[in-house]
């Protein structure tokens, strides 16, 4: 009987943890396979880029090379990094979408009224008015693309429509808008005469009218079929007949009610089998750290100058932040230096500024991953070093070749080779092609490295699905989802290369990145046996069926409006709804860190990361969840879509996540490798409080309230008037912008610099390595 009762709970947990890796498993099957065959389907719905657009007399307007053409324009000059396109890119700028189908609207109503009436559509009565807008909504709903021929006939007011919006583009990017746009940006000597590289040949500033008009034509007609436009009748514009589709009014409804009913039912599971990290210590017998002991190897003690230009990368990029915050009051200067917008308009320092996060955070997890991989393994392997230094300076070239180009590109300089070595011109992927490369192979590189410091304790881990095998593949899973960023170029239809660009921002940044720093906290808790092997294993398991089963399809959240079916509406507003409940769920986390924390009392000497992973959690709710599903509701999104709450969301993700958590394995790694006297927990504390005050305060004062007045402009007149550059202009508008300058000097003066001077400090103060090249850890 004794032995029974051992014996039981043994099988009882191998069981459970059996069945949630078959549960993990399946949930990965299905979700990419429901993701792929989804994409195959916006593939084949997407809006087509007809041969020929003519005039009903049959003159040629304009062609598909002039369309791809424009897209190459848009893209080489980095313009999604000052506007957007059917919502995706930057705010600064207008929605180039929704402010040409606004011109279209407009131009078509004073065509017919002039036909009409014989006057303005300004000088008509109410009721003509009434009789012109009814006309010009039901003409520019009917679909007159021939997929036979291949060719789209536009109405005469459709072409004179054309041509006003050619003018404006064309005043636009020649004597500049006043509102980041310099005089003279597209220029035909950027571009050789014949060979062109993806611009068509012949005039950009056509080229590029062309592409905004074609994407607000596929924005106000009809799908085939259906009785809504491609975009699921986003932007909204009651002049040219777009309103909230019902699928967006019920599956916001159904997607609430599911949350709600999944919520019960995972919080039931996960009390009911105990699915959380359980202590691996007992009422006052804390595990005891000597530092001084710790052994460090020649490749461990080489990520201290990774970890010291990730704070100076830090640094630098919330400086061009600051300098962004600026621009949306004063577009064309820095408080009258005009020369700093000269060299550094707010394209530039946007793609500068999204780049380096995503530089300095990826850098910050490569140098923890380089330096666990011996302590795992238990070996040095030969050679570790080498490969550290070698990687450490491609990344160096890496960051500085590709923000060079990038500079080179948007001025011009590169002609052909603008998508090569300048500007791509996706956000969050602005760097060129080659850069690309370089990144890819740089963490494939990493992954080598560490795997040659796990591969001993690989093979003596029998359980494949073990914690150290977990570890290895949510490191496998971060070179090898940025793989997805070269399935599109410049030629791409923009629907289709959208739907991959959010496997890089949402699967890569926001999920696989998700997914190794879950893993990465777990590991290092057993590590540092604070929390069971077994427990943690389990809970692991747990989150990750949470994260990849809601997350992966959960992308579709990003595929309402850019052209995709409508199906992607109750897909990505039921799954993202469902992403809030894990993200909920990790707040326990900062709980349990916390208690652990305490419990360490004052001689737990890794406070400091653990005052960042209690952010993380915080913010994971928060940042993540909160105001993710504030943005995410179809019924919301419809109307913000584009607006400033989503940078408000962007901001609690991207740096109340990623940013803290880079942060926190920052310092656990610095702890190990800086000489113990040397550490200094208090201007650590300063900063930890310095960053989050200052990130809520952002938030709070000005991008959550900015967006929310937005919000309201876009629902009562309508998202063009949203992203009409007068709108910053208004006085309450204003006020808030300038506010933002004092949570920007907490975040940068109380949170950043401290961290960049102790990271830097610490270089220079860093402990000699104990284990040989080749050794044993002992």
């Amino acid at each position: 009987m004794k032995s029974k009762l051992r014996t039981s709970p043994q099988k009882t947990s191998t069981v459970k943890g059996n069945l949630l890796k078959q549960i993990l498993i399946v949930t990965l099957i299905v979700s990419f396979t429901v993701l792929l065959v989804g994409g195959y389907w916006v593939y084949e719905s997407m809006a087509p880029r007809p041969a020929k657009v003519i005039s009903p007399s049959g003159d040629v307007i304009t062609t598909a090379e002039q369309i791809k053409g424009g897209q190459a324009v848009y893209q080489k000059y980095g313009l999604m990094d000052y506007g957007s396109v059917l919502g995706h890119g930057s705010y600064l700028g207008p929605d180039y979408t929704t402010e040409a189908l606004h011109i279209v609207v407009t131009e078509m109503q004073d065509y017919h009224a002039k036909q009409d009436f014989g006057k303005p559509f300004a000088r008509l009565n109410e009721s003509e008015k009434s009789l012109i807008r009814e006309k010009v909504k039901e003409e520019i709903k009917v679909n007159r693309y021939d997929p036979d021929a291949d060719i789209l006939t536009l109405t005469d007011a459709q072409v004179h429509a054309l041509q006003k919006v050619r003018k404006h583009y064309r005043t636009v990017f020649t004597e500049g808008d006043g509102r980041g746009i310099l005089p003279g940006l597209i220029r035909e000597e950027h571009m050789p005469d014949t060979g062109r590289a993806w611009v068509a040949e012949g005039d950009q500033l056509t080229q590029i009218a062309d592409f905004f008009f074609w994407t607000a034509w596929l924005s106000s007609v009809n799908r085939p079929g259906e009785t809504h436009t491609f975009t699921n009748n986003w932007p909204y514009d009651e002049d040219a007949g777009n309103a909230m589709t019902f699928a967006s009014i019920w599956w916001s409804a159904a997607s609430t009610a599911l949350l709600i009913g999944f919520t019960a039912l995972i919080l039931y599971f996960y009390h009911r089998y105990k699915l959380d990290m359980q202590e691996a210590y007992s009422e006052g017998r804390f595990p005891r750290y000597n530092l001084e002991a710790l052994p460090i190897t020649p490749s461990q003690r080489k990520t201290g100058k990774y970890l010291a230009v990730v704070a100076v990368l830090f640094l630098v990029q919330v400086m061009f932040g600051a300098l962004l915050a600026h621009y949306y009051i004063e577009p064309d200067s820095f408080f009258g230096l005009d020369w700093i917008a000269d060299i550094l308009p707010f394209n530039i320092a946007k793609g500068y500024h999204l780049q380096l996060a995503i530089f300095w955070i990826a850098t910050a997890w490569l140098g923890m991953g380089i330096y666990i991989s011996p302590l795992v393994g238990g070996r040095e392997p030969k050679r570790q070093g080498l490969l550290t230094d070698l990687l450490f300076w491609a990344l160096v070239i890496l960051v500085a070749g590709s923000m060079i180009g990038e500079w080179l590109g948007v001025k011009g300089y590169l002609g052909n080779l603008w998508f090569l070595f300048g500007h791509q011109g996706w956000e969050y992927l602005e760097l060129g092609r080659l850069w690309q490369v370089i990144l890819a192979i740089g963490m494939f590189i990493w992954l080598f490295i560490v795997y040659r410091g796990l591969r001993r304790t690989l093979k003596e881990e029998t359980d494949k699905g073990g914690l150290v095998h977990l570890l290895f593949y949510s490191a496998v899973a971060v070179p090898v989802f940025y793989v997805f960023a070269f399935f599109f170029n410049p030629g791409s239809n923009i629907t289709y290369a959208d739907y991959w660009r959010w496997w890089i921002i949402h699967l890569w940044v926001e999920g696989i990145f998700e997914v190794f720093a879950v893993v990465v906290i777990g590991f290092l808790l057993v590590q540092m046996g604070l929390v069971t092997k077994k427990s943690t294993v389990r809970a692991l398991y747990f989150q990750l069926i949470l994260l990849l089963g809601s997350g992966v399809i959960g992308t579709g959240h990003h595929y309402y409006w850019i052209g995709a079916p409508e199906i992607w509406i109750g897909l990505g507003a039921v799954f993202s709804a469902l992403e809030v409940i894990p993200l909920t769920l990790l707040i326990l986390e900062a709980y349990g860190h916390y208690r652990i924390m305490k419990q360490g009392g004052v001689s737990f000497p890794y406070r400091a990361a653990f005052w960042f992973l209690i952010s993380t959690a915080v913010w994971n709710l928060v940042g993540a969840g909160v105001l993710g599903f504030l943005i995410n509701l179809p019924a919301v999104s419809y109307y913000q879509h584009g607006s400033f709450l989503t940078p408000a969301h962007g901001h609690g993700a991207l740096m109340g996540v990623y940013g803290m958590f880079a942060v926190a394995v920052l310092l656990y790694t610095l702890r190990n490798i800086v000489k113990p006297e040397a550490w200094n927990d208090r201007i650590l504390k300063i900063s930890c409080w310095g960053l989050n005050i200052g990130l809520a305060g952002m938030i709070l004062i000005t991008l959550l309230p900015v967006g929310i007045l937005q919000l309201a402009e876009s629902y009562q007149v309508g998202f063009w008037a949203a992203r009409d550059p007068g709108f910053y202009q208004e006085p309450v508008v204003r006020t808030l912008l300038w506010w933002r300058i004092l949570p920007d000097t907490i975040f940068i003066v109380f949170g950043v610099l401290p961290l960049a001077w102790f990271a830097v400090k610490s270089l220079f103060r860093l402990r000699p390595s104990t284990v040989k090249d080749g050794d044993s850890i002992k």
